[in-house]
């Protein structure tokens, strides 16, 4: 198993109502479905030529027509290999793809998810155009766009900025998907958006669209992605042998920022910030708590965010992995035991 596919389930409580950018109904409507990385410098948004990304994108994103309903996908792979969500297939065998130029094609649905809400199809046409993929987080503030097929306007795009990364979203874990360390973006996302591309400025995806909080919750242009770098790993996966391991540690950390750094007396600015921890989970458990500073996992130093995930490769449900971190300037070690994230 990869790490991003474990970077999913380690926090879920409490309760929020959130909607799934889920299947709508073809031609518009109420939703009738539960609600190769690349290393180029982002482009800056005033030298970006936007009609010109979305003409090289487009191709690469397909509408998934599941029934009546509509979602959407992303070409990740030579060989007509489709990434969507979980919620948008259901569980259905076969789909249909309608690709940019209007033609549809038959699709299997290859293996599917429900804690990750990530599904992978194999569209009956193998020159599909895999779309870059770009597997580091974006800083928040980076101008994005949102392309997909929702309410059933196929092919439209949305433009925002990244309002945030390491977002979960209180509860969805507890309910079967772990919709934790996404990244959180205002550009409007819709139902029948769900599987389709949040891409940068330099035409690269970062992330796949997946879910909005709805205005009743008082929400404004709140939706969310699940970052590109986990979803990669997960479909590995799920071609590997149909299926995804989930450890659950219970713990959400962030970027440690110099700020939060100096405002802690941490002494560095080099780890990952504990945000909040699980009071039943396994971390807690080991006696961590907010506030402290994990500067190594499983004898790997996490001098920062992609660090500490990719110190996560190594972990197995159930097998305890070493913890050192810092608590008011003073370093500790613990070890934490991650269960297995239910399904």
């Amino acid at each position: 198993m990869t790490l991003r596919s474990r970077w999913m389930a380690l926090l879920g409580s409490g309760a929020m109502l959130i909607a799934t950018a889920s299947c709508t109904a073809d031609g518009g409507g109420a939703a009738t479905a539960p609600t190769a990385a690349s290393t180029a410098a982002p482009v800056p948004a005033a030298a970006a030529d936007l009609p010109q990304i979305v003409a090289r994108l487009q191709p690469s994103v397909v509408t998934v027509r599941v029934g009546q309903g509509i979602g959407s996908g992303v070409v990740f792979r030579d060989g007509g290999l489709i990434l969507t969500n979980e919620h948008v297939v259901g569980d259905r065998e076969n789909v249909e793809v309608a690709l940019a130029d209007g033609t549809r094609v038959p699709a299997r649905v290859v293996a599917a998810d429900a804690v990750t809400d990530l599904a992978v199809l194999r569209a009956e046409r193998a020159d599909l155009p895999p779309a870059p993929f770009h597997t580091e987080l974006p800083a928040p503030g980076e101008p994005v766009l949102a392309l997909g097929s929702p309410l059933g306007f196929l092919n439209s795009v949305t433009a925002g900025i990244v309002s945030g990364v390491g977002r979960e979203i209180p509860g969805s874990a507890g309910q079967g998907n772990a919709l934790v360390d996404l990244i959180q973006t205002d550009a409007a996302i819709s139902p029948g958006n769900s599987g389709g591309a949040l891409a940068d400025y330099s035409g690269r995806v970062i992330g796949i669209n997946d879910a909005y909080l709805p205005p009743q919750t008082g929400a404004v242009s709140i939706g969310f992605a699940i970052p590109a770098a986990t979803a990669l790993d997960i479909a590995d996966d799920l071609l590997d042998d149909g299926r995804v391991t989930q450890p659950y540690l219970g713990v959400a950390v962030a970027r440690l920022t110099p700020q939060i750094a100096q405002s802690l007396n941490a002494g560095t600015d080099r780890g990952v910030l504990v945000r909040d921890v699980d009071g039943d989970g396994p971390s807690a458990a080991a006696g961590l708590r907010p506030g402290d500073i994990v500067t190594q996992v499983a004898d790997e130093r996490t001098d920062t965010l992609e660090a500490f995930i990719g110190a996560l490769r190594s972990v197995e449900p159930g097998e305890p992995v070493s913890v050192t971190y810092l608590r008011d300037g003073d370093t500790r070690q613990t070890s934490v035991v991650p269960t297995a994230a239910t399904r």
